[in-house]
């Protein structure tokens, strides 16, 4: 299930997310650092990517060949700790 980093809607999206897509929920930029499988805060760059160039604004549309949109919102764990740890518990069941 593909969710907004920003307001955590889920999205309908079939085909590759483009530079100018928006959420159609609240707006934000879809492709953002915020919402690629690979931005992992903490972490270089806060991209486990070690090929992708700097970006400097994380929830602003960028050109980074390697965007993937996450499954989830990568925001999301960030914005619900409980939910994250949920799903992190849920792995040792």
């Amino acid at each position: 299930m593909k969710r907004c980093h920003n307001c955590l809607k889920e999205l309908d999206i079939r085909t590759h997310v483009g530079r100018k897509d928006v959420c159609p929920s609240c707006g934000s930029d879809l492709r953002c650092c915020l919402n690629c499988l690979y931005h992992a805060p903490g972490t270089y760059n806060a991209c486990r990517e070690p090929q992708a160039d700097r970006v400097v604004e994380k929830d602003r549309s960028n050109f980074c060949d390697y965007f993937i949109l996450a499954e989830d919102g990568s925001g999301s764990s960030a914005k619900d700790p409980e939910s994250a740890k949920n799903r992190l518990d849920a792995l040792f069941k």
